[in-house]
This record gives structure tokens, sequence and C-alpha cells, in this order.
């Protein structure tokens, strides 16, 4: 089974203190101690990010290693095989999958994927599986092209961060980004195959929704979002 888990916002990354969604994705893999391999490509694999994520994770039902392309490249093979999820960080788009085309390792997810290892990730971890998304990599927002496993765009902080939803629309009026899912901080999209299974959050106030350009005029619909309850 194809899963793919895209978070706007949230996870260890940004609510250590809510581990509500890192524990629904380690659930969708149906595993009692599933093998989680973090990529922190996009941020440079910088050592606080892969030492939150072991504080997370070592705490969680899991066996948790990382990826680390500038350090240990040659182990990339191997890790992403051995592994049943690949949890994908945050940080500069572009040049995550810039690095991923170079050494090969958007192959390797793409196999990793059909075979059945789940794929999720945050922000930038949430927009590289879509075939576009709005990123500021470069500096302003932006449309750019990702990954095209799952269709259409994908704009993560949408609520997070006040220039996303207006640029969103902007970019849809002048047809350079497609309609896609919007999705704010604490939301996750979960993917069976190329199909929309569910929306779950860690918190009640988060939303997704399916935004599109109808006769000149954008249109957002709330999608129905399942709040996973609060720690504490």
């Amino acid at each position: 089974m194809r899963q793919i888990i895209a978070m706007g916002g949230g996870g260890f990354w940004m609510e250590p203190e809510n581990p509500l969604l890192d524990e629904y994705v380690l659930a969708a893999s149906g595993l009692s101690r599933p093998r989680i391999c973090f990529i922190p490509t996009a941020c440079g694999d910088a050592s606080h990010r892969i030492e939150q994520f072991y504080a997370a994770f070592n705490a969680l039902p899991c066996r948790p290693a990382h990826l680390s392309l500038f350090r240990d490249p040659a182990g990339r093979s191997d890790l992403i095989k051995g592994s049943d999820i690949l949890y994908v960080g945050g940080g500069n788009t572009r040049f995550m999958l810039a690095i991923w085309k170079a050494c090969g390792l958007d192959r390797m997810l793409r196999e990793a994927w059909e075979a059945g290892t789940l794929l999720c990730g945050l922000s930038a971890g949430a927009i590289c599986w879509f075939a576009e998304g709005l990123t500021d990599s470069d500096g302003p927002l932006g449309p750019m092209d990702c990954l095209g496993f799952l269709p259409g765009a994908c704009v993560p902080h949408y609520d997070g961060e006040r220039d996303r939803r207006p640029a969103f629309h902007r970019f849809l009026k002048s047809g350079e980004i497609g309609e896609g899912l919007a999705l704010d901080d604490g939301v996750a999209a979960h993917y069976v195959g190329k199909e929309l299974k569910e929306l779950v959050s860690s918190r009640a106030s988060a939303g997704a929704y399916s935004v599109a350009c109808r006769d000149g005029e954008t249109r957002e619909e709330a999608l129905p979002v399942t709040c996973l309850g609060k720690k504490g």
C-alpha cells in the first residue's frame, strides 16, 4: 500500500510537546515498532534538528535512524531500503530537491513508496511529494515544480504565515500554480495511493482547504479535519 502523510506544520519539529501527529504517522505504518528514518536535507542536516528528532522518537514505539547526505552519503541506499517510514524535515525545498536529484535520492524515494514504504514530512517535507508547491526557498513566496508523486499543489503553514494565503490566491489567478491543498500548521493529509484518505490535526483550531480558481476568482472549500485530541 502506497502511503504519504503531508503535514502543513507541527510534529516534533514545531510541536515537541504534542506528539499526536508523530504517533499518527507511526500507527499508519501498521507495525508495532517501525523503523523510521529522518531525512534532514532541507535544513542542511542541522545537528540540532537531528537531535530533536531522536529526542522525540526515542520516546515513542519505533526504531529511529537518520540519513545525512552531507556526512554519510554512501549509506543512503541501505537506509532507504531498510526503513518502514521516511520522514522529511522542513527547510529549503529547492535546495533539497536539487540535492536529491543530484544523488538519485528522488528515484530511491519513488521506488520505496511504490514498494510500500510510508513517506511523510512537514513543510518542505510536505510540499515535495506533490506536483507543485508554494515555497520561500528563494526569498519571496513563489511556485515551484516538485516530485509529482501526488497531483496538484500543496501549500503548508496556511494559518502560520500571513503571506501564504494571499500568495496562493495571487498565483492561482495568474495561472502560475494550479489548484491544490492548503494545510494549516498542525494538520496532516493522509494519502493512500494518490487519493486523500483523511485529514487529521494535532489541535482543534487547525484547518485544511481545497483551493481553486474558477472564472477568475479563487475559491476555498474547508475540508473535514479530525482532531486527534490533546495530550495532558
